[in-house]
């Protein structure tokens, strides 16, 4: 084990990383430079694992019949693979852009993928991270449709000037045969067809090919005589073309509404024209028109009527009907409504030669945010119930919170009462997409996500193992009077959409403890139980939360300190109304006319049943004040063993006991300095504040006026007294006050003004998602939150938070968004009677230290450096009889006694979002001290614990992603890993243990990011494989007649066709090759597993047989010479046979 002397420069670091690294030892504790340390660079890599969720703006979509796998393109160049359940991919394009169509080589293990740029790609699935064989790209045609026969090598591309260009997919290079449109439409015609719109080939005949032209005109083109054979023309455009399996009729859909059924034989006019859903007019006139049908898929059976599947066609009178799919089966015409509008859908059949009967077995239907798949089986088209973690977005996603290495107790017991929330009426038939396997290796630990919902629901995920699965949703609105319209919307919310939006959460995994604030100014309470119990009446206690002296303007604070709170160091008397037992009935307005002591939201006056899960223990409610609505909660922290909730925003903070149900503390930040207060606070003019009611805005936007910090006096000066050193530096704080006002002025306002362009531009994408901010994740906007002194967050542990203490004792540790870490003590009453009985004491010990920026994170070491865990009770069943219930003793971490020589037995963690520092607790002396960023600053930051010790992990604005030793606060890790593009992700990074993290990188999608060493070398073995060897089925049986006859499907030799030596070489100015990175040789060390083992076998039997062929080829050379030097040598024989020597 590597012992760590402070002075050592690491290799390897930067000279920006030396430059910024102040740590530093104070005098007096040079025994911690010989603290041993275990967490070293060598632990840390970064890089992706798996992508969850739906896709983001989904575009195209492709089945592989055979290895049962489902393809997804999106609008951003993304591809998503899924397999069976827990079999998840994602791939990337380098460009960018929209994948417009998807053709699998069916059963071989690749994929081609067109692009909106008019390239071309061939990936390779035959390996865990799919890459990219091929690519060409277009230079004079727009791609807009492709076509790849089944068990075909050739690709048909048709282009937007109507002509159709062929691919060689094993080589990607381009065939000399090409089909010009004005060759493929008739001479007399004099308007251009327009883009091609579909290709495909005859069923029973290879050589036929049909292409149907935008402006209504079908063509059937003969491969071979390089002619066309007939065309077909229609007034409408047409938009999709599906065949009849034997190749004899064929079904077009049109822009009007219409389908036609032509015979392949009759070109003159269609055998049928239908409209599915035109209104037949008495008169025997043609019907009304309609909607496009978008796409139509013509599927037969052999035992029963074919199925024909149509999206679109809607009369035009069905205004703000949803989309439909509709299925015509025989006499019946079912219409299913979806809750999106459709994308596309593919009909799965069970054979995938398109010569035979199809037996349709299921629909899969991509919408713009789901994916449903129907059962054509059963009575009724029943849904499969989606194995995938889909529903991510379902409402879209506020804030987020990972928990890794949890109680593995927790996962079965919310699966347990989740369970009986899943939907019923799902198809009984198993999950038809079930290719591909499962990983080999598993993280040996549990994981959890919780996310945070606009519409007031939480869920819990299953994120073991790289899967995600949902546990439990809890839908925290039921607690609060839904208004049924808009004109019953109260008076009194504070925002004008989703008011029960979910702001930040609080979750102790060892007692199954939920704290939840929301948008509305609102916490509640939750208790984990297994059985169901009706609440009468929702315990709910309402806080008046205000702050009077929150302006900084000069040393003299005139006017008296208004203030409903407690005096500083005695218990705290609520300010507030007790627990209420119905909703507030406080009057609605003050004496001047103005909304006061009256809740954003209105509670459930009706009993609430609450199923086996979450319950409600308590509700609390902020409200407003003299005509101002209450500020947004900014912290939020629960803790179970002290049964205590913290809470805070831009007045002050409060502190509940839930147990009792009763306010402790309610005291603005001011108060909380008591005499050491470095700031120097006037009352606030009436007229700055006026907070604006309408609109979700941060908790920090309703500062009234810009303001500027003073810097604080030296960390660690609790004392009370003033002394000429402090005075000093009151006056030189005072000077930079007043001479920063003007430049703080402006960048206040540049603040505000760039966070409004960036929130319009971000509404712009994903309104809903992005209406609001995540509390802890408001360093963002930091410049513009220092005007006010903000609570950013709490830490409950047992701490030795005064200078003379000697025994750890409960504490909670507060942060603000000026930089100071202050401490509180509790007394909590020892035995579980005491503790229902008396209250909690309250005692204020002043600031501990000063940083840099707003205090993000805070943690607790002992004197070996290790963390110290906090404090929880164990769970049990709170709606247990009293004398079954067994209540575990509160857990408390292990904290070594002190000695007269090394006083310090503690070390305080705490990382703002510029700086990170460790303080020696109780001298309150900082030993160690790292600035993180000078140009940036930290958006989150956590205290995590990894296989080899503990770190601090950082995320910040500029995209770095940073790791910090402790306790010396060395710099491990730093990479350039994602720059901030929008408030997202800034309000869902989370870091968790065991050197995880995750995002949401889309409204849809969370991305899953590790830092640990050890996981990226096993990531191979972890994700799954989407490739596994699969005979394809036997071709249909030809039958005897057939075979005799020629009724049987036609094959076309399209190597001699289409090959360089028959059609030539294609122009080299029309498309460029381009070789990927997962070439050949690539995909020969890529390739791994069984796979991998079958892929290289292939390759080398194909190289062995090449050069089998090549020797036979030099064999049978030899032979040919060997004839002709022996017919050579017969005739010189025969020449000189009776010739004399000397005739010679």
């Amino acid at each position: 084990m590597k012992k760590f002397n402070i002075r050592k420069v690491l290799d390897g670091l930067t000279a920006a990383s030396s430059s910024s690294s102040a740590a530093s030892a104070q005098s007096g504790n040079r025994e911690n430079d010989m603290i041993q340390e275990t967490l070293q660079s060598e632990h840390f890599q970064l890089c992706k694992t798996v992508r969850h969720g739906f896709p983001y703006q989904p575009s195209s979509m492709a089945f592989d019949p055979v290895q049962k796998i489902l393809a997804i393109g999106t609008q951003s160049g993304a591809l998503r693979l899924f397999g069976r359940a827990g079999v998840e991919c994602y791939c990337q394009h380098e460009s960018g852009s929209a994948v417009i169509q998807l053709e699998f080589l069916v059963n071989e293990g690749a994929l081609v993928s067109a692009l909106a740029d008019d390239s071309i790609h061939l990936w390779n699935l035959r390996q865990k991270l799919p890459a990219i064989l091929h690519s060409l790209k277009f230079n004079r045609e727009r791609i807009t449709f492709c076509h790849l026969p089944f068990q075909s090598k050739w690709l048909y591309v048709g282009t937007e000037r109507g002509n159709i260009h062929i691919v060689n997919v094993e080589s990607f290079t381009l065939s000399g045969y090409v089909i010009m449109w004005n060759k493929a439409i008739e001479l007399s015609s004099k308007t251009h067809p327009g883009p091609v719109v579909h290709i495909s080939d005859n069923p029973m005949d290879e050589g036929k090919l049909l292409i149907g032209f935008e402006c209504g005109i079908v063509v059937l083109w003969d491969l071979k005589s390089k002619k066309a054979d007939y065309r077909y023309n229609y007034d409408e455009a047409i938009h999709s073309v599906a065949w009849h399996h034997e190749g004899k009729q064929f079904v077009c859909s049109h822009s009007d509404g219409t389908l036609t059924t032509w015979n392949v034989r009759a070109p003159a006019k269609p055998a049928q024209t239908i409209t599915p859903h035109g209104k037949q007019p008495k008169d025997g006139k043609k019907p009304e028109p309609c909607k496009p049908i978008l796409k139509v898929e013509y599927k037969t059976t052999r035992a029963g009527d074919p199925f024909m599947i149509l999206c679109g066609g809607l009369s035009y009178d069905t205004v703000g009907r949803r989309a439909c799919l509709t299925v015509m089966h025989g006499k019946s015409t079912a219409v299913l409504e979806m809750d999106y509008p459709i994308v596309d859908f593919l009909t799965l059949c069970e054979t995938p030669y398109p010569n035979d009967f199809q037996e349709p077995y299921a629909v899969v239907v991509l919408l713009e945010k789901d994916l449903v798949v129907i059962d054509l089986a059963q009575i009724g088209y029943p849904i499969f119930e989606n194995p995938y973690p889909l529903s991510i977005h379902e409402s879209p996603v506020t804030c987020c919170e990972y928990f890794a290495d949890c109680p593995a107790e927790v996962i079965p017991a919310l699966y347990s009462v989740g369970s009986r929330q899943k939907r019923q009426g799902f198809s009984k038939k198993e999950w038809p997409i079930s290719g591909g396997n499962w990983g080999q290796g598993t993280l040996s630990f549990s994981e959890i996500i919780i996310t945070g919902h606009a519409d007031g629901s939480i869920k819990f995920w299953d994120a073991s193992a790289l899967m995600l699965q949902v546990l439990y949703k809890l839908k925290t609105a039921k607690v609060f009077e839904k208004p049924r319209g808009k004109e019953e919307k109260s008076s009194t919310e504070i925002v004008d959409e989703d008011p029960f939006a979910i702001q930040i959460l609080s979750w102790c995994p060892e007692s199954r403890v939920l704290c939840v604030a929301g948008v509305s100014a609102h916490v509640i309470v939750y208790r984990f139980s297994k059985q169901e119990v009706t609440t009468e009446v929702v315990q709910l206690l309402e806080v008046r939360m205000q702050c009077e002296l929150n302006e900084v303007e000069s040393p003299e604070c005139g006017g008296e300190q208004v203030s409903a709170v407690s005096t500083p160091g005695t218990s705290s008397s609520p300010q507030t109304s007790l627990p209420q037992s119905h909703p507030s009935t406080s009057s609605n307005n003050s004496s001047d006319g103005l909304r006061d002591n009256v809740p954003c939201l209105k509670v459930r006056s009706s009993p609430l049943k609450q199923s086996p899960g979450y319950q409600v223990e308590l509700l609390i409610q902020l409200v407003w004040v003299s005509g101002e609505p209450p500020q947004q909660i900014t912290s939020l922290a629960v803790n179970s063993a002290y049964g205590l909730v913290a809470f805070g925003n831009g007045n002050g903070l409060a502190v509940v006991d839930y147990l009792q149900k009763t306010l402790l503390l309610n005291m603005s930040t001011a108060e909380l300095y008591g005499s050491t207060d470095p700031h120097h606070r006037q009352p606030r003019s009436p007229r700055k504040t006026r907070q604006p009611s309408a609109g979700l805005c941060d908790g920090n936007d309703a500062s009234a006026a810009p303001e500027e910090k003073c810097k604080s006096p030296t960390s660690g000066s609790g004392s009370p007294c003033n002394s000429d050193e402090d005075s000093k530096q009151k006056f030189i704080d005072r000077v930079k006050s007043k001479s920063k006002r003007i430049s703080k002025t402006v960048a206040s306002d540049f603040a505000k003004i760039s966070r409004k362009i960036s929130m319009i531009a971000d509404q712009k994408d994903d309104a809903r998602d992005n209406s609001f901010s995540r509390s802890r994740s408001s360093s963002v906007t930091s410049i513009d939150r220092e005007s006010r002194e903000v609570i950013s967050s709490f830490y409950f542990c047992d701490s030795l938070s005064k200078k003379s203490e000697t025994v750890a004792v409960p504490s909670l540790w507060v942060g603000t968004s000026l930089g100071s870490m202050l401490a509180i003590a509790l007394t909590v009453p020892s035995t579980p009677e005491q503790r229902m009985q008396q209250p909690v004491g309250v005692s204020f010990c002043g600031p501990v230290v000063r940083l840099k920026g707003g205090i993000l994170r805070m943690a607790q070491l002992d004197a070996s450096g290790t963390l110290l865990p906090h404090v929880y009770e164990s769970w049990y069943e709170p709606n247990a009889p009293e004398e079954e219930r067994e209540r575990p003793r509160r857990r408390r971490p292990t904290t070594p006694p002190s000695s007269q020589e090394n006083p310090d037995c503690q070390y305080a963690v705490v990382c703002s979002e510029k700086q990170a520092k460790v303080v020696a607790m109780p001298s309150q002396n900082c030993v160690y001290e790292h600035n993180i960023t000078e140009t940036s600053f930290v958006l989150r930051a956590d205290v995590v614990t990894m296989t080899a010790g503990v770190g601090i992990a950082c995320f910040c604005a500029n995209g770095h992603i940073m790791t910090l030793s402790l306790p010396s606060l060395r710099p491990l890790l730093d990479v350039n890993y994602l720059p901030l593009t929008d408030m997202r992700i800034a309000r869902t990074f989370c870091f968790s243990n065991q050197g995880q993290a995750l995002y949401l990188t889309s409204p849809t999608e969370i991305q899953r990011i590790t830092y640990n060493q050890e996981t990226c070398d096993n990531l191979q073995e972890m994700l799954g494989e989407l490739f596994t060897p699969v005979d394809t089925p036997e071709a249909p049986n030809r039958g005897f007649f057939k075979g005799l006859f020629g009724g049987g499907a036609q094959s076309l030799d399209r190597e001699d066709l289409f090959g360089e030596e028959t059609a030539g070489k294609a122009s080299r100015s029309l498309a460029q090759h381009i070789p990927g990175p997962g070439g050949m040789e690539g995909m020969k060390g890529a390739a791994s597993g069984v796979v991998g083992e079958l892929a290289r076998a292939r390759i080398a039997l194909d190289e062995r047989g090449q050069k089998l062929g090549e020797l036979e080829e030099r064999t049978a050379a030899m032979m040919s010479s060997a004839d002709s030097f022996s017919k050579h040598a017969h005739d010189m024989m025969l020449k000189y046979k009776d010739k004399k020597w000397y005739q010679l």
